[in-house]
C-alpha cells in the first residue's frame, strides 16, 4: 500500500480556503486601481466626479440612457473647461485645444471608432491614423466640392418636388412621420451622388411600402452603438436574439453590404466593357473604381464596398434629422416662419422652381436660420475621440506630455470635445438653448468680430482633417428642403408631437425621444 501524501500546513490552508485567497487579491487589486487612478494618475489633478476617475462605468450609463451629450455639459458647467470623465479620458470645451487637437498637430482617433465598421472593414470613418486617412479621403474629396455638388442640383430638386406632390395630395388633414419621410428623400438623394443610380425610396414612401435600404440606414447606429458596449466574443450571441426586427437591426451592416456590393459590381462591369462615359458628373462609385492608392495599387473592391456604405449611413440619418428637427423649430415658431416665407417669395416667384443654389446662398435671414438650425440641431454633437500621441512633433521625444490647458497629459490619453458643448458656450452664444437667428445677422448688436468667433466655435460637421467629406451635399441639400417646403407649406405640430417627445437623445447622431417627428404639412394658399 502506498503511504499517503500529507500536505505541508501551508499548502493545505491555501487549499481550503481558495475563494477567501481569490477575493482578497481581487480587492487588493481594486484598491490598489482606485487609489493610483484617484492620487497617482498623471490625470489626478484633472477636476472631476471622483468616481468617474476610477472606472469607465459612470459614463457608459449616460451611453447606454441615450444621454452623455448632456452629461457632459452638466459636467463641464459643474467643473469648468477641462474634465476627466474615465480613467484614461478627458474632455474639453476650449476653442485653442480644439484646434490643436484636430487641425494642428491631427491627433489620430480612438479605437471607438471601430464599432462603426462596416463590412467588417475600414473605410475613411474607422481609419483611425491621419496617413492612411488622408490616403482615402483623396479618392473621394474631389465628389465633394461645392462645384461638383451644384451639378447634382438637378436629381436635389427633382426627388424634394416629388415629394411635395405627395404630400400635396393629403391637403394637411394628416400629420407625417418626418425622420422616415426625409430619410426617404435622402436615400435618393445619396444613392444617386454615389451610384448614379434611381433607387425609388420617395415612391415607396407614397405608397406605403417598406423601403429594405432605408431601414438598413436607420438601424446601422444603433447597431453601432450597440457594439461599442457589447464585448466582441457576445456579440454573435447578441445578434441570435429570435425577434424578426432584432435580427434585421443587427443585420443592417449585410444588408447595406448586398446592396453596395451589387452596385459595385455593375459599374465595374460596365467599366470593363467600356460603357462608362466620360461626363463631368461622375457618381462617387466611378471616382473609386478609378482610384489607386499607389501606382501599383488599385483600390481593391472590398475597401470600395466599405467607403461606399460609409457614406450611404453618413449621409442619410443625419441630413434627415437635422431637417426633421429645423421643421419642429418652424411649427412652434410662426414669428421664423412668417419672416423665412417673406424672404423665399420675393427671390422666389413660382414656389415649383428653384433658382440655383448659389442664389440661395445670398438670402440673409435663410443663412442666419441656417446657421442656428445646425448649432442648436447639429446632427453629430457627440464626443470626437483622439488619442494623445507619443510625440507631438516629427523629431520630438518619445513619451512627451501634452499640454492641454495648463493640465500634462501622457501619450496614450483620450481627449475629446463635442458639438454640443462648443455650440452652446453662453461666454459665446448667449441664452445658448434658445433657437435665435438674429444672431447670425451683423447688427448694431452684433459686431462681426462676435459673428466671427461664433463661426469658429461651430463644428456640426465635425473639424479639422478628420471634418466630414460630404458637409457641401449636406448643407445643399438642407438648405434645398428648408426652402422648397417652406416655399410650399404652413407647418403645425399635431398633440402628440410635444416638447417632451421631441426631446433630443443622442446615439453619436441625435434623434427625438419619442422615436418620431410628427408634423403636418398644409399646401399654402
Amino acid at each position: 500500500m502506498i503511504p499517503a501524501v500529507q500536505l505541508a500546513p501551508s499548502a493545505s490552508w491555501f487549499s481550503n480556503h481558495a475563494l477567501l485567497v481569490v477575493v482578497a487579491v481581487a480587492l487588493t487589486y481594486c484598491f490598489v486601481h482606485v487609489i493610483y487612478n484617484l492620487f497617482l494618475s498623471p490625470l489626478s489633478a484633472i477636476p472631476g466626479p471622483w468616481y468617474y476617475a476610477i472606472s469607465d462605468f459612470w459614463m457608459t450609463t449616460h451611453v447606454i440612457r441615450l444621454r452623455q451629450c448632456k452629461a457632459v455639459q452638466s459636467l463641464f458647467e459643474q467643473y469648468g473647461p477641462v474634465v476627466r470623465i474615465g480613467p484614461n479620458k478627458v474632455v474639453f470645451r476650449d476653442l485653442s485645444t480644439m484646434r490643436n487637437v484636430y487641425s494642428v498637430y491631427k491627433f489620430d482617433k480612438s479605437t471607438y471608432y471601430k464599432s462603426l465598421l462596416t463590412n467588417d472593414n475600414d473605410h475613411a470613418m474607422t481609419t483611425l491614423d491621419h496617413a492612411n486617412h488622408a490616403i482615402r479621403r483623396k479618392s473621394y474629396a474631389q465628389h465633394y466640392t461645392p462645384s461638383n455638388v451644384a451639378q447634382f442640383q438637378p436629381e436635389m430638386q427633382e426627388f424634394t418636388f416629388q415629394l411635395i406632390h405627395s404630400l400635396e395630395k393629403l391637403n394637411g388633414k394628416s400629420p407625417v412621420e418626418c425622420l422616415a419621410l426625409f430619410r426617404h428623400l435622402m436615400v435618393d438623394v445619396v444613392v444617386s451622388s454615389l451610384f448614379g443610380y434611381r433607387l425609388g425610396a420617395v415612391g415607396r414612401w407614397a405608397m406605403d411600402v417598406e423601403d429594405p435600404l432605408s431601414t438598413a440606414i436607420n438601424d446601422f447606429p444603433k447597431r453601432g452603438i450597440l457594439r461599442s458596449v457589447v464585448p466582441a466574443w457576445a456579440w454573435n450571441l447578441v445578434c441570435r436574439i429570435p425577434n424578426k426586427r432584432w435580427r434585421q437591426m443587427c443585420d443592417s451592416d449585410q444588408i447595406l453590404a448586398e446592396f453596395v456590393s451589387a452596385r459595385v459590381y455593375e459599374m465595374r462591369a460596365e467599366k470593363n466593357a467600356g460603357k462608362l462615359g466620360d461626363s463631368e458628373r461622375l457618381p462617387m462609385l466611378q471616382r473609386l473604381l478609378e482610384y489607386c492608392y499607389s501606382p501599383t495599387e488599385q483600390m481593391p473592391d472590398h475597401d470600395i464596398i466599405s467607403e461606399c456604405i460609409g457614406h450611404c449611413m453618413a449621409g442619410t440619418d443625419t441630413t434627415s434629422t437635422s431637417i426633421s428637427y429645423l421643421f419642429w423649430e418652424l411649427s412652434r415658431r410662426p414669428d421664423i416662419m412668417k419672416k423665412l416665407q417673406a424672404e423665399l417669395d420675393d427671390a422666389i416667384p413660382d414656389s415649383k422652381l428653384l433658382p440655383d443654389i448659389t442664389t440661395l446662398q445670398e438670402l440673409p435671414y435663410l443663412n442666419a436660420f441656417m446657421k442656428e438650425g445646425l448649432r442648436v440641431y447639429t446632427a453629430v454633437p457627440s464626443l470626437l475621440e483622439r488619442v494623445v500621441p507619443s510625440s507631438t512633433s516629427k523629431h520630438g521625444p518619445s513619451n512627451e506630455i501634452f499640454d492641454m490647458m495648463g493640465y500634462a497629459l501622457p501619450p496614450g490619453t483620450i481627449v475629446a470635445t463635442q458639438a454640443w458643448s462648443m455650440h452652446r458656450d453662453p461666454v459665446v452664444f448667449p441664452s445658448p438653448d434658445s433657437f435665435v437667428p438674429e444672431r447670425w445677422l451683423e447688427s448694431p448688436y452684433t459686431s462681426s468680430e462676435e459673428l466671427a468667433k461664433m463661426a469658429a466655435h461651430m463644428m456640426p460637421f465635425g473639424t479639422g482633417t478628420r471634418v466630414c467629406g460630404g458637409q457641401n451635399l449636406a448643407h445643399m441639400m438642407l438648405r434645398l428642403a428648408v426652402v422648397a417646403f417652406v416655399r410650399n407649406f404652413d407647418v403645425s405640430a399635431p398633440p402628440e408631437t410635444t416638447q417632451e417627445s421631441m426631446d433630443i437623445k443622442d446615439s453619436f447622431v441625435i434623434f427625438p425621444a419619442g422615436f418620431e417627428c410628427k408634423l403636418v404639412f398644409t399646401p399654402r394658399q
